[in-house]
């Protein structure tokens, strides 16, 4: 029983091909593309107005320098919150739910913002080591200490966002299979499990949503501190 319910989160594939791939770029080719008319659809209008708003928001505390990463935040805004959704859908798979991808995502962001941080300002960057104001004594210890947070932030950034989505579809999948066992016997608590079901898939597709957006917002906070 246990293993058929970590089955959902093991790589598809066909004919020995891992289908992680197709499942990675499918995203991409549901995105509407503006036209070359002068007035656009609701969709894209819908789709720019997003983008926009969430570019402004996220970028509203960084200076200058960190605009220039607008478009490879809002994609990979976008680009989270798309492969989230979809995998909420029945008989699909959910890319975010392997630690292997978000590490991918989180460890290369987290050490550009690190680098970008000792070439522009190295003092300050190595300032964030050491608080100000610190005791003597204490000085190496939480060099150390500081050191091994800095290192653990992608590490952070990939399990929380795995943990949450695997998570979410472990319940949802309990729940689902305690309603089909109940249905025949009480069909009543069979129908209150639903509705349970009903209410986690909402906070699932919220989850969804608000785990791609944190995922983006921790990343840029680590830029404003190096720009």
């Amino acid at each position: 029983m246990m293993t058929s319910f970590f089955d959902q989160f093991a790589s598809p594939s066909f004919l020995g091909i891992p289908l992680i791939a197709v499942a990675i770029a499918l995203p991409w080719i549901m995105f509407p593309t503006p036209p070359s008319r002068w007035l656009n659809n609701r969709l894209i209008t819908l789709q720019t107005w997003f983008i926009n708003r969430f570019t402004n928001q996220l970028l509203l505390p960084l200076n200058t320098g960190g605009h220039k990463w607008a478009l490879l935040f809002a994609s990979l805004m976008v680009f989270l919150i798309t492969i989230n959704m979809l995998g909420l859908l029945p008989y699909t798979f959910t890319p975010t739910t392997q630690l292997s991808l978000n590490m991918g995502f989180a460890v290369p962001l987290w050490l550009a913002t690190v680098i970008i941080g000792m070439r522009n300002q190295p003092t300050v960057a190595l300032g964030h080591l050491l608080p100000e104001g610190t005791p003597v004594p204490l000085i190496p210890v939480l060099i150390i200490i500081e050191t091994i947070s800095l290192f653990i932030r992608p590490l952070a950034l990939g399990v929380r966002l795995t943990a949450n989505l695997t998570a979410g579809h472990l319940l949802i999948q309990l729940i689902a299979t305690a309603v089909f066992v109940l249905l025949p016997m009480m069909p009543t608590v069979a129908i209150l499990t639903a509705a349970v079901l009903f209410l986690l898939t909402l906070l699932e597709v919220a989850v969804a949503m608000i785990q791609a957006y944190v995922f983006v917002l921790l990343l840029s906070l680590y830029l404003q501190e190096n720009v």
